[in-house]
């Protein structure tokens, strides 16, 4: 009996050793859950703002994108228009250089004693206009009277430094 009694005393306190590192194992189980829901909810939270500053990194790169995009078509079309404007000037230097040389032939004709003087005046109007339209800027006309290109009423046009061509 006394050994039955020993016994159930000693069940009784293994059981009772038991449900108290049960109790432990609970407690420190539900820490353990506590810890973790709190670090999930950390990372949740790290992760929203890591989402935040990827939208936002990617919103300013598209902005810059759109900016350098819309630049680079702008010196395209400033390249286009400077094309244009260059085979414009290169087509009135020719012109120039060709009523140039028509009215120095006219001259030339004409210091030989023919009367060319209505050529003469005309080409030098077509020289005066392709001068200017060669040298033109974009905003001006392009086009200057007689007098202002150096030339008398008489269809005599003046060199610089006062000497006047035949």
């Amino acid at each position: 009996m006394d050994r039955l009694a020993a016994e159930k005393d000693s069940v009784r306190a293994q059981l009772s050793s038991a449900e108290s590192q049960l109790q432990g194992l609970k407690e420190n189980s539900s820490a353990q859950e506590k810890k973790i829901g709190e670090l999930e909810a950390q990372l949740a939270s790290e992760l929203a703002r890591a989402k935040t500053e990827a939208e936002k990194a990617k919103a300013e790169a598209e902005a810059i994108v759109a900016v350098y995009r819309a630049d680079a078509e702008a010196a395209q079309a400033q390249a286009r228009e400077d094309t244009e404007i260059a085979q414009t000037q290169a087509y009135w230097i020719a012109e120039l250089a060709k009523y140039q040389s028509r009215r120095e032939t006219l001259e030339e004709i004409h210091a030989r004693g023919f009367d060319l003087t209505n050529e003469i005046v005309k080409a030098r109007e077509h020289e005066a206009k392709a001068g200017a339209l060669a040298t033109s800027d974009d905003d001006d006309d392009g086009i200057k009277s007689g007098s202002e290109n150096g030339e008398h009423l008489d269809g005599e046009e003046s060199a610089p430094g006062g000497d006047h061509e035949p």
